[in-house]
């Protein structure tokens, strides 16, 4: 497989990871539900939620923040050509920091070591944007 297309199979793994948060999130709230800690009326404008739940659905936002800057690089790369071994390779450890993130988040929630691989995740995606403009800027 050309490395060009081989970007598409982390930007797939991401989004495969907010499938499972959106199912962690379901299976959490149906849970408290089922344990008294919550009603279906209290999600309606979930002001107060039970902890295990609030959890995940604050980590389902985090899904939609960084990762839209990677989908639109790894899209950018793909587009113009840009998308080689370095910036799959690049593009993997965001996702891996992604997933151990989103792990650390909806499990022990330990925030500095949450904050250290979102931090990460920044940086990983903030190199993904500079292979893109120095191949922007190499191009004929």
């Amino acid at each position: 497989m050309a490395a060009s297309h081989a970007i598409f199979w982390p930007l797939v793994a991401q989004i495969f990871l907010v499938f499972l948060v959106y199912a962690l999130m379901n299976r959490r709230r149906l849970a408290a539900v089922r344990a008294g800690e919550a009603s279906v009326k209290d999600f309606v404008v979930p002001n107060v939620e039970p902890a295990a739940s609030a959890t995940v659905a604050r980590n389902l936002i985090n899904q939609f923040e960084l990762p839209v800057l990677f989908y639109v690089v790894v899209l950018s790369l793909y587009v113009t050509g840009g998308a080689g071994t370095l910036a799959v390779f690049i593009a993997w450890g965001f996702v891996i920091s992604r997933y151990a993130h989103a792990y650390v988040h909806v499990t022990a929630n330990k925030v500095m070591l949450r904050r250290n691989l979102f931090l990460a995740g920044v940086a990983l995606c903030m190199l993904l944007w500079l292979v893109l403009v120095v191949h922007l800027a190499l191009m004929p």
